[in-house]
């Protein structure tokens, strides 16, 4: 809650008139308590994860194979809408009942860290620079215990669940085993522990990272996608071999960056995978090349022209 009676009152204390966001900040947080601001998440949380998979959901479901396809990363596998209803119910039960119940317990370590909700707000440049160091923690953090979910006892009791969708979808993202939800909740946590913000970045951060999730687990590989510019970005392509191999994949566990499987060499399946596509693709268009060498190509358009 903002510690001003009035508008006039926060200006006096900034020292300077309220920009736009913050006087919009001001009316909608000034007498809400801040206990119910950190509670947003939750409502932010299932909004994104009920929209954000939904467009692609509807292109799988509404078009034809021949359309989407190209584009489809295992265009053999394709789901009902039973089968996408399932996996939203049980996963968005699962998000109610972790992070839901979690966020109503957890305000004071958010307090302790550091997370303010008052004036003024982030600068777009700070918020930046706060949101990078966050993807950049969680993505070391998380690499390390994707890492130990892919050892024996862990996949068995915990990690099988998310491999359940060896053909990844959009709402498959945070399906999980309950433990394992909570689990990777503290690498996405450590960041804003290390660096508090704004509770507006906090609830960005986190917006934010359930929408790379989102696009990592999507199926489909499009070439306009923007987060094709987005340095070391792994992308969907990248996380689908990790769901295809599966149980016994020993390759592409980073969450967002590839350059841990660079540093520490769980890239190497998926590259010979590429490698292999890739011979594949030039030995069916070496198939495919015109019979005729450059002399009979010659002769006979000669011929076509003499006719």
């Amino acid at each position: 809650m903002i510690p001003y009676a009035s508008a006039a009152e926060a200006e006096a204390a900034l020292g300077r008139a309220m920009s736009w966001w913050e006087s919009a900040w001001f009316r909608y947080s000034a007498s809400t308590p801040d206990y119910c601001l950190y509670c947003h998440n939750v409502v932010l949380l299932m909004v994104v994860y009920t929209l954000a998979p939904l467009p692609l959901a509807l292109l799988e479901l509404c078009c034809c194979a021949k359309l989407t396809s190209p584009y489809k990363l295992q265009p053999r596998v394709r789901l009902s809408a039973a089968e996408f209803l399932r996996c939203y119910r049980e996963t968005a039960r699962v998000l109610l009942l972790t992070v839901g119940a979690l966020q109503l317990v957890s305000y004071p370590a958010v307090r302790a860290v550091g997370i303010r909700t008052g004036l003024p707000l982030p600068s777009v440049g700070e918020a930046a620079a706060q949101l990078l160091v966050y993807f950049l923690v969680e993505d070391y953090l998380n690499y390390w215990l994707h890492r130990l979910l892919h050892t024996g006892w862990c996949y068995d009791a915990i990690h099988r669940v998310h491999h359940q969708y060896a053909a990844p979808i959009g709402y498959a993202a945070p399906h999980a085993h309950w433990a394992e939800v909570l689990l990777l909740g503290l690498p996405a946590f450590a960041g804003p522990a290390l660096v508090p913000c704004h509770i507006t970045t906090f609830c960005l951060w986190f917006v934010l990272r359930h929408l790379e999730a989102v696009d990592t687990h999507s199926g489909f590989a499009f070439p306009f996608n923007p987060t094709a510019l987005i340095p070391f970005y792994g992308g969907a392509e990248y996380h689908d071999y990790h769901h295809y191999v599966g149980r016994h994949s020993q390759s592409n566990f980073a969450s967002v960056f590839t350059f841990c499987d660079y540093i520490y060499g769980t890239d190497k399946g998926y590259r010979y995978h590429k490698a292999n596509l890739e011979a594949a693709a030039n030995k069916q268009m070496k198939e495919m090349a015109p019979l005729y060498d450059d002399h009979d190509t010659t002769a006979a358009f000669n011929g076509w022209k003499q006719d």
